[in-house]
């Protein structure tokens, strides 16, 4: 099973880990520090450097058993082998923009009172489609209200709960199409303190100030109750 660097610290940009396996142009390790596509975000993508040689890595998934971590490379992996030594270089800037952007998704959830049924993270746009039930979204007053809660330089912490828990407390899981991975005893969880509280197995920042300021993009129909709000990092 690849041990999950990027939960232990989020912020870690390099690693040194070892070959599990190689499965086509893909690489498993005994650890990592990229954060495979789940939870509407995309998988990390950087480098790999194996015995002086630099490989770049396009995508990260689990691999079908959801316990291993596949790093995908640009080219054939015939040079690596089980047991191989690597260097990870994390894409930083891009993973920080997603974190950025996730968080400020947990604030929308927060200042929006209805259920999120779907949602993609993105580098510097990203999306959350609302169950609306009539309820109007003022554009400009979002924006207004989103970069007040930034502004004010809020914490996150991450923690858990039992999955009896989670059950007990369906409401938590406010985005319907994304269910948080099970299969531990416990659920990983992200608090914005005083804000915000949901289950949520993606990347965070540590505080709302290291969001930045964001502006609401289009709000568009998506079928007869559900819209679909933009959000964007100004400076990206």
């Amino acid at each position: 099973m690849t041990e999950k660097i990027f939960y232990q610290d989020s912020y870690q940009k390099t690693h040194t880990a070892h070959v599990a396996a190689v499965e086509g142009e893909g690489v498993v390790l005994d650890s990592t520090i990229f954060y495979p596509t789940g939870g509407g975000q995309p998988g990390d993508i950087g480098s790999l450097t194996a015995d002086g040689q630099e490989y770049r890595i396009v995508d990260t998934r689990y691999a079908p058993d959801r316990e291993n971590i596949i790093h995908y490379l640009d080219t054939e992996v015939a040079n690596i082998k089980p047991g191989d030594e690597v260097e990870l270089v994390l894409d930083w800037q891009r993973r920080h923009r997603l974190m950025r952007m996730h968080t400020s998704m947990h604030l929308m959830c927060h200042l929006i009172a209805a259920q999120a049924t779907g949602g993609a993270v993105g580098e510097t746009e990203s999306r959350i489609d609302f169950d609306l039930q009539g309820i109007q979204v003022d554009k400009d007053d979002l924006s207004k209200r989103i970069n007040e809660l930034i502004q004010q330089d809020i914490p996150l912490t991450v923690g858990a709960i039992t999955e009896a828990e989670l059950d007990a407390k369906p409401e938590l899981v406010r985005t319907m199409s994304v269910q948080p991975p099970r299969g531990q005893g416990t659920v990983r969880t992200i608090s914005i303190e005083g804000i915000d509280f949901q289950p949520c197995g993606g990347m965070h920042v540590k505080s709302t100030a290291e969001i930045g300021e964001v502006i609401i993009g289009k709000i568009k129909n998506k079928g007869k109750q559900n819209k679909r709000i933009s959000l964007a990092l100004v400076n990206p």
